[in-house]
């Protein structure tokens, strides 16, 4: 089992700071993305990693880059974002005014991913990263961060509503100490240079 699991989400965009839903549109981040990216990279300076995996979204790559961890990175397909489909680029408040009822970790995206394919992508990222016996950095993305936690801890994506993860934050998933080893969020959503969001 992996000493910790390192969740990062990109730094900032375009996109981001507007709420539009991003998975396959490559936006480059901000410049204060940035400068949030090199935050994050003097947090993790001083953490040695077994593995470092990157989504090949540019925002991601760029984030993983400016952070500079102390392992080099290998691209990771299964961190892309959720797949949007019909909804890609559209707000939350756009998409509830046409559908009251819709929540992603319930439905999905007409077009998109479902619940179940975004898990299995998920499951399979985890099960790489908890056979590492080290520490493990995972450059990714808000909603499979959400989606990342609740599995950790084993509970259905549909769970992973209750979770929230700002841009350039660093969330640690782990192992309870003890007889028991259970998985743990030991830390979530913390930006670093910056308040909690």
């Amino acid at each position: 089992m992996p000493s910790r699991v390192f969740i990062i989400r990109h730094g900032e965009t375009e996109w981001s700071l507007s709420g539009r839903h991003t998975s396959r549109t490559d936006l480059p981040l901000t410049e204060a993305g940035e400068r949030d990216a090199r935050a994050v990279g003097a947090e993790l300076r001083s953490v040695e990693f077994r593995l470092v995996l990157s989504s090949p979204a540019l925002r991601a790559r760029r984030t993983c880059e400016l952070a500079g961890p102390t392992r080099a990175s290998e691209i990771e397909p299964a961190l892309v974002e959720w797949g949007y489909g019909e909804y890609e680029g559209r707000t939350t408040a756009e998409i509830v005014r046409e559908r009251p009822d819709w929540d992603l970790f319930r439905d999905g995206c007409p077009g998109g991913e479902t619940p179940a394919q975004v898990s299995g992508r998920v499951d399979r990222v985890l099960a790489r990263a908890r056979a590492q016996g080290g520490n493990v950095a995972l450059f990714t993305h808000g909603h499979l961060a959400h989606v990342m936690a609740a599995r950790w801890i084993g509970l259905p994506v549909l769970q992973a509503r209750h979770f929230s993860v700002a841009a350039a934050s660093v969330s640690i998933l782990g192992l309870a100490r003890g007889d028991s080893g259970a998985p743990v969020i030991a830390l979530w959503n913390s930006r670093p240079g910056r308040p909690p969001a």
